[in-house]
């Protein structure tokens, strides 16, 4: 039986009760923080299943907050775990790799939430067997709404994508995707989260800008974007067809596109996701 109290070999089942799932984050930095807390939200995972490491208590205190257990040795996690979350700075992943590859044993799964770190090298810095999977979520996770993508490594099968999907679904979209799509949501969704936030912050100060008190007109432009969003993802409409259905002939909002269309509004956000997406690309380069 390992530390966690799994018999290797037992794990993972997808239909597994929550409360037999052991979890392990290696980094323990935002982006971790909101996945965890997602999963606990949800009720996927108890919090007193979930162990996470960091070098100092500057980011733990939080999870202690909300639950979880704490440890400053990264080996403790691996050993204490069986469903592993790698989510350290990427120039740090490689030693850490190196530090816990003796403890990886076959029935643990490790899922990389890392940028720049491909699955090929996942597989070629841990042993040969074990199951890998690779995930890129985005911040809004922390509220379940988040949008995630992952892919597996050649040893990861069905059932671990089953369970890692079932887990995630807990904080919002998630899809299984060829790696090759994971830069592109990078520049998409990962990025794609300030780019709302400066249209949401553009949209405020109009309304500012016309007389409306700022504190008002933020929270009505946070709901125009929920509301649009959520549209979008229940008709299932393209957006051009929504936009089309909001402008009457002649009147306000037709006024208005006009000036994003002259400012090249669509133009400049592709511009933005293509540099951001290849800026991911560069990232796994170096």
């Amino acid at each position: 039986i390992s530390a966690g109290g799994v018999a290797p070999g037992a794990w993972p089942r997808v239909a597994m009760e929550a409360s037999e799932l052991w979890v392990g984050f290696v980094g323990a930095g935002r982006m971790a923080g909101g996945l965890v807390r997602g999963l606990l939200q949800a009720g996927k995972v108890p919090a007193s299943n979930v162990l996470a490491s960091a070098p100092s208590d500057k980011n733990l205190d939080a999870w202690r907050e909300l639950g979880c257990r704490t440890t400053h040795c990264n080996l403790e996690v691996v050993h204490r775990s069986t469903l592993v979350f790698l989510a350290t700075k990427p120039h740090i992943l490689p030693g850490v790799l190196e530090e816990i590859r003796p403890a990886v044993g076959s029935h643990h799964v490790v899922v990389s939430l890392v940028a720049g770190v491909t699955i090929q090298t996942l597989q070629r810095l841990l042993p040969p067997w074990t199951k890998v999977l690779r995930i890129m979520p985005n911040l809004p996770c922390v509220v379940q709404a988040g949008a995630m993508v992952f892919s597996r490594g050649s040893n990861a099968g069905d059932e671990e994508a089953a369970l890692l999907k079932s887990l995630l679904s807990s904080c919002g979209l998630c899809e299984e995707v060829p790696e090759s799509y994971i830069d592109i949501h990078t520049g998409l969704s990962g990025s794609g989260v300030a780019y709302v936030y400066l249209f949401a912050e553009a949209l405020a100060e109009g309304a500012v800008k016309m007389g409306m008190p700022g504190a008002l007109a933020s929270r009505i432009a946070a709901q125009t974007l929920l509301g649009a969003a959520k549209m979008l993802l229940e008709t299932g409409e393209h957006p051009a067809k929504l936009r089309g259905d909001v402008c009457t002939p002649g009147g306000t909002t037709i006024y208005a596109l006009h000036q994003l269309e002259k400012g090249a509004l669509r133009a400049t956000v592709m511009d933005a996701v293509e540099a951001a997406t290849n800026r991911a690309c560069d990232m796994a380069k170096d």
